[in-house]
Formats: structure tokens, C-alpha cells, sequence
């Protein structure tokens, strides 16, 4: 079996390290990826070190008059026709002046320290973490994932995580969830209803409604895509923004909205504006045991509203003020329908 000289693994850890930065990978080259990862611990122990270098000394070396491609030359075997390289006799350990210059040396230092301080980060890196996490009817909780991420999960909601050494991933099968994302060089993204919410050092809120799924952002900006993430860009969000992607076509609307306002619920409050009865009574109904039920054709009314969560009282005073509306109190809940027309008179 061939062996790979050290400076050309370089080369590949190198070269694997920028595509993934850039993120534009197909599942083919995933798997190529994953695979030459998996060859020899050589492979992850050079990955390592390029990804800490490129992270803590990015800065530094850019400002470096660094000849890269002379850096990562191998070696020129002389007089060796039978491709064998050959090794002199270890010398006995002496004081040795190093005739590298100081912008040539830096990098490879920093390189050979990398590798050190990423044989520890290896082992806790090197396998995936996965979580499943879920909130019962009623009970919304906070959770602090192992990056530090601080995830707001509401009542009735649930989340899947999985983190390997190239990234965060975060599965929302049902509900709500705000996410205020922990500082890691690891991309961060959350998948709901076939799209992909990537977060760009933000603060951002993920909620799944009965006919689309909405994304507040409160701090930063993310960016929705469709597809899984491999479709087109749907919307690129900043601080005081929220989409509003359709199940059906992915049709985006975008709106401005308070910041304040889209982490209210963590504090107990519903806070919705043009926002359907159906998708604002589900909203109460997963924190309170009293339900409220509403007719289809009720269910598609545009209200404007900022009520407390636990309050139902509030909820149903404020329904009652709404000229169109009927409500009747059953042994199952409140039943709120359209009110009948009036006959015409002729």
C-alpha cells in the first residue's frame, strides 16, 4: 500500500477543510469526505490541526507574507530511483539554530502545536453527540445544549440534536423552539418541514403552524433554504425580521416586526399580529388544559393581539369583542365558530 508523504496530507486536509468552510458539498462528496477521514487517524489528526489553525490563527497568518505553495512542496528526493525515501541516523539532541525565518517559522509552529492541542479535542470531537428533547403539554422548558447553545422549547414541542466534528444540527418535529446560539466555529442549523435555517451568530425563533413554518429572528441573521437545505436561498433574515414559508409552494413572506415581541412567549406572553385564529388558538391550547376548539371557517380570521399565555379568560374576552365570532362554553372547552348572517330584508 502506497503511504501518503505527510506534505501532501496536508494538501487534502487543506483542500477538505476549505470545501467544507464553503459548505457546498454534495452528498457524494460528503461521503468522499468521510471516508479519506476515516483511512488513518493521520487524516483527523491533520484536519484537526488545519481547521484550529485556520480558527485561532486565521488573523495572524493572513497577515503573514506566507509562500503557501512553497510551504506545502514535499520534498525532492535526490538520487532515488526506486522511490524510497531514506532517513539518516537520528542525530543526538544538541542546540540547533534555526535558519528559518520568523513568517515562515510561525506557521509551522503553529501547526505542530495545533496538533498537540488537538489530540485532546479529538476524542470528544470525534463521535457524534445526539439528544432527543421534548416538552409536555403545558410545561415549556429551557435546555443548554453542549455547545451552549440555550434552547427555549415550548409546551408540546420536541427536538432532535446531533453533533459531529463538522457541525451542529438541530431537528424541530413539532412546535416551537427559539435558539440562542453558543459560540462555536461549528456551523449551526435547524431543520424544520424541509428547510434549512442556518444561523450567522444569532438569536432565532423556529416555529412549525398548521399550514407554514415561521423564522423570527431577534439578534444576527440566518439564512432558509429549501430542499433540506440543498434547494435555493428562501429568505436571508436579519435582527427584526420573520418569514412566513408555505408547506405547499415554499412561498415567502417576509415581515418587520418588533424584537422584543418574538421572544415574548419565554416569558409567558402570545404576542401575534395578522396571524390566524387557528394558528393563535393552537398556541394557547398546548400551555392551558382548557382547549379551545375553532370551526374551519372561523379558524382562517386574522387577528391582531398580546395576551398572556396561561390566561384563557383573557383570550376568550378578547374573542368576544370580535364582531363576527360566536363562542359557546362546553364540558370539552370553548367553541368558537362565525356568527350567522343576518337574513336580508327584501
Amino acid at each position: 500500500m502506497a503511504v501518503e508523504h505527510p506534505s501532501a496530507l496536508t494538501v487534502a486536509a487543506a483542500n477538505w477543510h476549505a470545501l467544507q468552510r464553503e459548505g457546498d458539498l454534495s452528498p457524494s462528496q460528503q461521503r468522499e469526505f468521510m471516508q479519506w477521514l476515516l483511512v488513518s487517524p493521520e487524516h483527523l489528526r491533520e484536519y484537526m490541526a488545519i481547521s484550529e489553525v485556520a480558527g485561532a490563527l486565521g488573523e495572524a497568518l493572513r497577515a503573514m507574507p506566507i509562500d503557501v505553495e512553497v510551504l506545502l512542496q514535499p520534498p525532492v528526493p535526490a538520487g532515488n530511483d526506486h522511490n524510497v525515501v531514506r532517513f539518516s541516523p537520528r542525530p543526538r539532541a544538541q542546540p540547533v539554530v534555526s535558519k528559518i525565518s520568523p513568517a515562515r517559522g510561525r506557521p509551522r509552529i503553529a501547526v505542530a502545536a495545533a496538533l498537540m492541542l488537538g489530540l485532546g479535542l479529538i476524542t470528544s470531537l470525534a463521535w457524534p453527540r445526539t439528544g432527543h428533547y421534548a416538552a409536555a403539554h403545558g410545561a415549556p422548558r429551557q435546555i443548554t445544549l453542549a455547545d451552549g447553545t440555550l434552547v427555549h422549547l415550548d409546551a408540546e414541542s420536541e427536538i432532535s440534536v446531533r453533533m459531529t466534528l463538522l457541525g451542529r444540527r438541530v431537528e424541530l418535529e413539532r412546535g416551537q423552539a427559539s435558539f440562542v446560539v453558543g459560540r462555536d466555529r461549528r456551523p449551526f442549523s435547524v431543520h424544520a418541514a424541509g428547510l434549512q435555517v442556518t444561523d450567522i451568530g444569532t438569536t432565532f425563533d423556529v416555529s412549525l403552524l398548521r399550514e407554514q413554518a415561521r423564522i423570527a429572528v431577534s439578534e444576527g441573521r440566518v439564512h432558509v433554504r429549501g430542499d433540506g437545505g440543498n434547494g435555493r436561498m428562501l429568505a436571508n433574515l436579519g435582527a427584526g425580521q420573520a418569514a412566513q414559508v408555505d408547506y405547499r409552494d415554499q412561498r415567502v413572506r417576509v415581515s418587520q416586526e418588533d424584537a422584543a415581541s418574538m421572544t415574548a412567549w419565554w416569558k409567558g406572553r402570545v404576542v401575534f399580529r395578522d396571524e390566524s385564529l387557528r394558528d393563535v388558538a393552537d398556541r394557547f391550547n398546548r400551555r392551558n388544559t382548557l382547549r379551545l376548539h375553532v370551526s374551519e371557517d372561523a379558524g382562517a380570521l386574522r387577528l391582531t393581539g398580546n395576551l398572556r399565555v396561561d390566561d384563557v379568560e383573557s383570550l376568550r374576552a378578547f374573542l368576544d369583542q370580535q364582531p363576527t365570532l360566536v363562542m359557546q362554553r362546553a364540558s370539552d372547552g370553548i367553541h368558537v365558530r362565525l356568527r350567522p348572517r343576518a337574513p336580508q330584508v327584501l
